[in-house]
């Protein structure tokens, strides 16, 4: 029979870390912590495979699973000495999920299971507290109504405001055993009136309905997002874990916390973390309560008079650091630690590599290797190349004027500014019309991941450093700020106070995350220092990766941008950009709508010295580095006027008939221009548009080679070619002006012609293309396009709806479809080289920024890539992961 079930717990454990796939981080995590001794509340994890079976068998469980989990229960009540559903001496259970990739608070958690009407009685006695007991029992009610039951969390909350407000109370802990009693009552009276029976009270059926819920989480909405987002399959699926109760609610001895071995906002070399007296781990996460310091000196900082963990509980403390030094010496990474402390005793419930910012991400990489706990290239790994996107954009400018509003805590460093908005969807839909928006919340939830991915920054009135709004906005690499106590929302979102204004939505506010603080308006900001432990880790990657990274420009101001990140040339010019400057359109214009051979040269002349002159600083930008210029690609309609008054502009430029140049606007206009007449085909049968463009590169070339000394090596790319005769009537042509424009100048240089790669059929015939061609790069959108049958313009209106129902999993523009469109990169790569050993290979559609398309080009053995100038960083980095993970396969 097939093994669902791995125990763990009571100083052994039947898994290890390695098995994470198949037990999911937290199982695989709380297996190792018991194989190292420490202290785990014995449990057992249900495997991912279950998860998978689960949900290919029409969500019925394999064979013999009932029985496996039966015996695992028993063995934990061996552990521990206590009996599940015993009403004098009951075994409390909690039941959480564990995906190999963590997702925080995406999935279902159920609590202190196996609480009914009597064995709550025998809780009671045995604790000897009985209003600890009441409490238990009335929060297992309400997250077990809301998780598996499907009643809504807000119903039973409201229950316990207007409870409260009866009797003019604050906080949970003025709450007695009567109280609770009553408030249970309500609880239960509620369950019944909505599901038309009671809350149940067999224990075998809470936990299996716990374990339902738990894997039908997997694929909530909320848990979808979130792996789209983070591009983790839904083929992994979840496992279960189940686990004896500790209790961080009984009284004053008693706490739980979540801690990391260093801060996971700047990366420092310092305990990090909150803790609450008397409380479960729900109330720290969840915000419901504002936490106090783990450390003397983060309370310092926070200026809070709450005692913190150092000095509530000091011999705890020093139990808790040696766990950590434990911990992250094991291994080898700043680990993230959910603790229990149950009457003096400490208990560990999860440890997993932490979360952090890219700022952590670098510092915490480079401290590790530099303290010798791991290596350059194992820092190298360590940095989430997509993560660097926070480092690369500006911050709040120190000079600029700001009007402070209110303070919170600093949870997600950068800086932000958007219009306020109070929910989620609304978010998501001015963010949809190009909006910058911010996110005001009394507290997020799970349910507003959407919002916040859609947001510039969030703000919350409540909650931690480690509340869900902190947790996910630093995955996501959102400025946030959580904790601002004195915002008051109005429950019907018609604004918010601070400070004694008021504040409306759509009015514009600016965080800072990395110091808590609100202000109003919209604050300047400057361009960040990308030095320290950026630079280390750089350099790094560079000693490791095989591919060069190059950049898309145009112009001289994002070739210094990109060759300041690090660029190593241009690979991709596109000329048409520099044909919509205003001082060049009209010329662009009258050269389209001339309607012979000769008028075409004449305004062809006229635009020769604005292009020369752009390939000139574009060279002198790139000394001494490659700079692949592509001919003029898109179809000429683009470039056309639309209204009489811009014609009769051209028209009189020309010296022409208007009426003339608007019958030979419509002549040019097509169906489907994208797979008309554009690219090499207009070179084709407008060959004098080519020969400018080749003149102005070499004349170019030739000059700042005369001025610097320095070799300059044109790569001059003929677009959208699909036979080799295009490609072989146009490399003739090019050579032909180049041996005009070298007899002209009096000297020669080196330069290259080859081909972007982007349609099928040039892929499928690459051998024969690549006796013309000295370079192939890969134009993976227009590939993308056509291998597929899809507008990227239009195909956004669709392929949400794909990738929600599970279609596709990732949208083929963001990155690289390796089964259909990979294959016809990997093609065309081996035909090139069998014909041309030497042929350059690159790419430098929008992939050429993708981290895992990036992966697939070194795989193919592409040499380099092609990005935005702000994601060369980015792909430096994932070209040398790439390189690593390629060495150790």
């Amino acid at each position: 029979m097939t093994q669902y079930i791995y125990n763990f717990g009571g100083g052994s454990a039947d898994g290890r870390t390695e098995m994470r796939n198949l037990l999911g981080g937290k199982g695989a995590n709380l297996a190792e912590m018991a194989s190292l001794g420490l202290p785990v509340p014995p449990g057992f994890t249900i495997t991912t495979e279950v998860c998978t079976a689960f949900y290919d068998n029409n969500r019925q469980y394999p064979d013999g699973l009932k029985e496996q989990v039966a015996a695992a229960v028993a063995h934990v009540e061996g552990v521990v000495g206590k009996k599940f559903g015993d009403t004098s001496n009951p075994l409390l259970v909690s039941v959480r999920s564990g995906a190999r990739a963590s997702m925080p608070g995406m999935m279902d958690t159920v609590l202190n299971l196996g609480l009914n009407r009597e064995t709550v009685e025998g809780l009671a006695k045995l604790s000897g507290d009985e209003r600890f007991a009441y409490d238990s029992y009335r929060r297992f009610i309400q997250m077990y109504s809301d998780v598996v039951l499907g009643i809504d969390h807000h119903n039973f909350e409201e229950i316990l405001d207007i409870y409260k407000e009866d009797r003019d109370y604050t906080l949970d802990t003025q709450m007695t055993a009567e109280d609770w009693k009553s408030v249970i009552a309500e609880y239960e009276r509620a369950v019944e009136d909505d599901l038309g029976r009671p809350f149940p009270q067999d224990v075998e059926e809470q936990l299996w309905g716990a374990i339902n819920a738990v894997f039908a989480s997997w694929m909530n909405d909320r848990s979808k997002t979130y792996r789209r987002l983070n591009n983790i399959p839904e083929s992994w699926g979840t496992a279960v874990n189940v686990q004896a109760m500790v209790f961080g609610n009984m009284g004053d001895t008693s706490a739980t916390g979540v801690a990391f071995t260093r801060d996971p906002s700047t990366g420092e070399k310092a305990y990090y973390g909150e803790f609450l007296i008397n409380a479960q781990g729900e109330d720290v996460v969840a915000g419901i309560r504002t936490p106090q310091a783990l450390t003397k000196v983060s309370r310092e900082k926070m200026g809070s008079s709450d005692a913190s963990l150092e000095e509530a509980m000091p011999g705890t403390y020093q139990e808790l650091i040696a766990v950590f030094e434990k911990l992250e010496s094991h291994y080898r990474d700043m680990q993230d630690i959910e603790f229990t402390i149950q009457e003096g005793k400490l208990w560990m419930l999860q440890t997993r590599n932490g979360k952090r910012t890219a700022k952590a991400a670098l510092k915490i990489a480079v401290d590790l290797c530099e303290e010798g706990k791991i290596s350059e290239e194992e820092a190298v790994m360590r940095v989430n190349p997509s993560a660097l996107d926070q480092l690369l954009h500006p911050t709040l400018d120190p000079k600029a004027s700001r009007d402070l509003l209110t303070k919170g805590l600093p949870a997600s460093p950068g800086a932000a500014s958007g219009e306020v908005v109070f929910t989620a969807d609304e978010a998501e839909k001015l963010a949809g019309e190009g909006r910058k928006v911010m996110l005001v919340r009394t507290e997020t939830s799970p349910e507003d991941i959407h919002g916040m991915h859609a947001a510039a920054g969030i703000v919350t009135a409540r909650g931690g450093m480690t509340s869900h709004a902190a947790v996910v906005a630093r995955g996501m690499g959102r400025a946030c700020v959580c904790g601002a106590g004195d915002i008051r929302i109005e429950r019907d979102g018609s604004g918010f106070t601070a400070g004694g204004r008021t504040v409306k939505p759509g009015d514009m506010i600016t965080i800072d995350g990395s110091t808590g603080e609100v202000f109003m308006g919209a604050v300047e900001t400057i361009e960040p220092e990308l030095s320290g432990d950026f630079a280390k880790v750089m350099a790094w990657a560079d000693k490791t990766r095989r591919m060069r990274v190059r950049t898309n420009a145009e112009t001289p101001a994002d070739a210094k941008t990109a060759r300041g990140f690090g660029a190593e040339g241009i690979g991709l010019c596109r000329t048409e950009h520099m044909f919509f400057d205003a001082n060049r359109i009209l010329v662009v214009r009258e050269m389209i709508l001339s309607g012979t051979d000769s008028a075409r040269r004449a305004a062809l002349a006229k635009l020769l010295p604005f292009q020369r002159d752009d390939f000139k600083e574009l060279f002198m930008v790139m000394r001494g580095l490659p700079v692949t210029v592509r001919l003029l690609d898109p179809p000429l309609h683009e470039f056309l006027p639309h209204t009489d008054e811009e014609i009769a502009e051209v028209a009189k430029s020309a010296g022409a008939d208007a009426e003339e140049f608007r019958m030979r606007a419509r002549q040019l206009s097509e169906a489907n221009p994208m797979l008309g007449h554009r690219g090499c085909r207009l070179a084709i049968t407008y060959p004098e548009i080519y020969e400018m463009q080749v003149r102005a590169i070499l004349e170019a070339a030739c000059d700042v080679a005369a001025e610097t000394g320095d070799a300059v090596v044109p790569e001059i790319m003929v677009p959208l070619v699909a036979m080799k005769s295009e490609l072989e009537t146009l490399k003739a042509r090019i050579d032909g002006v180049a041996k005009d424009v070298f007899a002209e100048k009096g000297r020669t240089l080196d330069y290259q012609v080859g081909t972007m790669i982007e349609l099928p059929r040039a892929a499928l015939t690459a051998d024969v293309i690549a006796e013309d061609a000295e370079f192939f790069s890969f134009g993976t959108n227009d590939l993308t396009q056509t291998a597929f049958g899809l507008s990227r313009d239009d195909a956004g209106s669709f392929l949400p709806h794909y990738i929600r129902q599970g279609v596709i999993e990732q949208d083929p523009f963001v990155t690289l479809d390796r089964e259909g469109v990979g294959q016809l990169v990997q093609i065309a790569a081996d035909k090139g080289r069998k014909t041309r050993p030497n042929i350059k290979l690159g790419i430098c559609g929008e992939h050429g920024g993708d981290p895992q398309s990036i992966a697939f080009c070194e795989e193919v053995g592409l040499d380099y890539v092609s990005c935005s100038p702000f994601r060369v960083p980015i792909a430096r980095l994932a070209a040398a992961q790439s390189a690593l993970s390629n060495k150790q396969d």
